[in-house]
């Protein structure tokens, strides 16, 4: 006789409008596949997909179905649009309210904390999303603490995961509570992918924001791009601009996002960061091609901002040496 399966959670997949369909049928696979590994023990993860539309949110397909819902978990995948054009979604987010208050926990990937975000419950909270959209969910709901640098953050009842790839990070790091360590790893290992990842900063590019309408700190940012290297520090920046010290450093940080200083690492990072991808050059000898005479303080300098030591981020990024 076949055992009785038993559901160790119930997990709810949201389709919005614009959500990546390839994380929903992933995740599905993916719960199916550890079920499949979790092996004699008969266990198993519940699966549904749940459709928003304008007006209300219907089940349209269920792994186990005949049994009324309760669902443990939610999660809000990708979108494969633009935040900037992604239309809010209050249906959606006053269904996810509901099933918090019901006990559900709720997870995002990527954009879809900007649908989790419309509920509110994400104030006060640390949460991560894609790299790129960082600073468009912290301008768009400036109650969140964002936490860019990881790629998921627990916060108990609110699970967020960064990049448009994570709902992999995230699916394996619900098998790992749902049905253990060894079950996820074997997960990973039979999907031919890493266990869940802690950090997105080796992947995080700078990205200058130069369409800030602030002519003067624009023309700083150009010369800092073009003299990076041969720069003693940015002292000079202000006079050049015709500003006080403290003037500059007020309107380059709401220009740019960053501090003058904090800018002129980033960039001199990012040329690192190229250098090592696309050539052998000696790691002393970049760090000061790069502006960096004390070849000790670049390495700190650039594990802070990538998350790695310079060697380490050139074998897992380095393409000269294949």
């Amino acid at each position: 006789m076949a055992k009785t399966v038993s559901l160790v959670a119930d997990i709810g997949l949201l389709i919005y409008p614009g959500c990546q369909l390839a994380a929903i049928h992933g995740l599905t696979d993916l719960f199916r596949i550890a079920a499949d590994w979790a092996g004699e023990d008969r266990r198993a993860i519940r699966v549904s997909h749940w459709q928003a539309n304008d007006d209300h949110v219907a089940c349209i397909w269920d792994s186990h179905p005949g049994q009324d819902h309760r669902l443990t978990h939610v999660i809000a995948p990708p979108s494969i649009i633009m935040p900037e054009h992604m239309r809010p979604a209050p249906r959606a987010a006053s269904w996810l309210l509901d099933q918090h208050s019901a006990g559900a926990t709720l997870c995002s990937v990527c954009a879809g904390a900007f649908v989790l975000a419309e509920t509110g419950l994400m104030n006060g909270r640390r949460a991560t999303t894609h790299w790129a959209f960082a600073q468009q969910l912290a301008a768009r709901f400036p109650k969140v603490h964002l936490a860019d640098e990881h790629m998921v953050v627990d916060e108990g009842d609110i699970m967020t995961a960064g990049g448009i790839l994570a709902w992999a990070d995230l699916g394996l790091t619900l098998v790992e509570r749902l049905l253990g360590p060894a079950t996820m790893l074997a997960t990973a290992r039979f999907l031919l992918i890493e266990p869940p990842r802690n950090s997105q900063r080796p992947f995080a590019q700078f990205l200058p924001r130069f369409d800030h309408g602030d002519d003067a700190i624009r023309q700083s940012q150009h010369h800092i791009h073009a003299h990076a290297a041969t720069m003693q520090g940015v002292a000079d920046l202000a006079a050049a601009a015709g500003m006080t010290g403290r003037t500059f450093l007020r309107r380059f940080t709401a220009a740019t996002g960053i501090t003058p200083v904090e800018y002129l690492q980033q960039v001199r990072i990012a040329k690192a960061r190229e250098a090592l991808e696309r050539t052998m050059v000696p790691v002393d000898r970049i760090a000061w091609d790069v502006g960096y005479s004390d070849p000790a303080a670049f390495r700190k300098i650039f594990q802070k901002l990538t998350g790695l030591p310079p060697a380490a981020y050139r074998q897992q990024f380095g393409i000269a040496a294949r």
